[in-house]
């Protein structure tokens, strides 16, 4: 069988497995209060450009977001994000379940606009509602469409003008800014977001995310919000051992970096390939997500050797599936799959 079901299916990178090893023995600190931490925080901070950002480890994305967005709301508030975003459709409710409700936009290609940032808040004018305060985005998206430059700045000014918060979900940042069609740099991210999260799980590392806090603002306690949920790792080490693997080096030849290249080159010559095939696609992809459409019958012939996921069912007897590519997938896997079309 041959997996392109996800990126997260394997271990770790090799240089993070040899870290940990490496580490294995050491005695620190815990609960992320630890030279490794210490170090990786730093390593963050130099390749986002945010000097005075606070850094968290955390060990998953959903985790994350809620430990994040529930810290940094009212009670009466809520987050606006696309009809396809994480929070919304794959978390079971983990927004909600704080008392923050999710206010969503239509997106087939899962980019959020000002014009339904815009409407979100006309929508919710006084007391009787909620009252939008955070935007929500992911880059990569869930389709894996990702974020131009300007229209990052754009959300930035509408969030700006209409007082909102800007969070970025980063579970496959490393996926968007590799890609050959981004023009956002790191630093773009700390100008335009008050808080955003750098994803671990999805691109290398074992486990774990780093969120870094850019407004001043969102940073008292933080730590008392991670301990009420859950999300304060004993062995905090861990966390900041693989974030301090995957970002050495500088960011231009940091690990982290080169599993995104990598993972989006074999990405591209997949979907060039399936392209070329005469299938079609949900969206175009530039990253490590794609979602190509099939005829119900090859779909079936194709889950016999390869392993992916459903996304939707099409009309006249077709399928869009999900076809993932990680650090670990080998050329010989997407010739295979080619092969198999």
């Amino acid at each position: 069988m041959i997996f392109f079901q996800n990126d997260y299916s394997e271990g770790c990178h090799p240089a993070v497995l040899e870290a940990l090893n490496r580490t294995n023995f050491d005695h620190t600190s815990g609960y992320g209060r630890d030279p490794y931490c210490e170090e990786a925080a730093g390593l963050i901070r130099e390749a986002f450009h945010c000097e005075g950002a606070d850094v968290h480890f955390l060990v998953g994305g959903t985790q994350t977001n809620q430990t994040a967005i529930a810290a940094f709301l009212r009670p009466w508030e809520a987050a606006v994000c696309t009809s396809l975003g994480h929070i919304a459709v794959h978390e079971t409710g983990s927004i909600e379940a704080t008392g923050h409700k999710v206010v969503t936009c239509p997106s087939e290609d899962g980019l959020l606009t000002p014009e339904m940032v815009r409407a979100a808040v006309a929508a919710h004018p006084d007391e009787h509602m909620v009252k939008p305060k955070l935007c929500y985005i992911s880059d990569s998206t869930e389709v894996g469409t990702i974020y131009s430059r300007s229209q990052l700045y754009a959300l930035r000014d509408v969030c700006k003008e209409l007082g909102l918060y800007l969070y970025l979900d980063g579970a496959r940042l490393g996926s968007a800014l590799a890609s050959k069609e981004n023009d956002i740099r790191p630093e773009d991210l700390s100008a335009c977001c008050d808080a955003f999260y750098v994803g671990g799980t999805k691109n290398g590392a074992l486990f774990g995310e780093a969120l870094v806090i850019v407004n001043p603002a969102l940073k008292a306690d933080f730590r008392y919000g991670i301990k009420q949920r859950g999300g304060m790792l004993a062995k905090g080490r861990l966390l900041g051992v693989q974030f301090g693997t995957l970002f050495k080096g500088g960011f231009e030849k940091s690990v982290w970096l080169e599993i995104g290249r990598y993972e989006n080159e074999l990405a591209q010559k997949l979907q060039d390939g399936i392209v070329k095939a005469g299938y079609p696609l949900l969206v175009h992809s530039p990253t490590n997500q794609l979602f190509p459409i099939f005829p119900d019958k090859l779909v079936e012939k194709l889950a016999q050797d390869f392993r992916f996921e459903v996304q939707r069912k099409m009309a006249d007897g077709k399928t869009c599936i999900r076809l993932v590519t990680s650090w670990a997938t080998e050329e010989s896997a997407v010739d295979a799959f080619l092969a198999a079309i």
